[in-house]
């Protein structure tokens, strides 16, 4: 995993669905294994323009996906952050941020929504394209059942 000077890093993607908040709760949990850094990643881009007008309240974007990935890992591991948590807000798409990050990591972790089938052709899919072309080993987590109590 990582070199005796620096603690192993997991990188982790975070959209606030409840796949990333269990993709937190998982790389946390390796994390202390490990000994490892968890970077709890959020993407963010402006939203496309329409004929050169920027949509009305797309000004307050970044502080949405930055409010987003706070309560993500306050859900995920409770309201005293970790010491070993870094939240990391990027502009960018999540598939370039999160495979450009694995570059540096021992282990990307994502959230797996199951948009599959037409809608994820349409959509695409963060999770398969980290799969495909990240630097490092992918761990994929699933939401958990709808009855499962944490």
């Amino acid at each position: 995993m990582a070199n005796g000077s620096s603690p192993a890093k997991i990188v982790v993607g975070v959209d606030g669905s409840e796949a990333s908040v269990e993709a937190l709760r998982q790389a946390q949990r390796f994390a202390g294994l490990l000994d490892a850094d968890v970077i709890a990643t959020a993407c963010w881009e402006r939203p496309q323009m329409s004929d050169g007008y920027l949509l009305v309240g797309s000004e307050g974007f970044e502080e949405q996906v930055r409010m987003t990935l706070d309560n993500a890992i306050t859900k995920a591991l409770g309201p005293e952050k970790p010491a070993n948590v870094k939240p990391r807000l990027v502009k960018g798409s999540a598939r370039s941020v999160l495979i450009d990050a694995s570059k540096d990591a021992d282990l990307l972790v994502v959230g797996r929504r199951g948009h599959g089938g037409f809608v994820g052709l349409l959509v695409g899919s963060v999770s398969s394209a980290c799969v495909a072309h990240a630097h490092c080993p992918v761990l994929v987590v699933h939401a958990p059942a709808k009855d499962h109590k944490r």
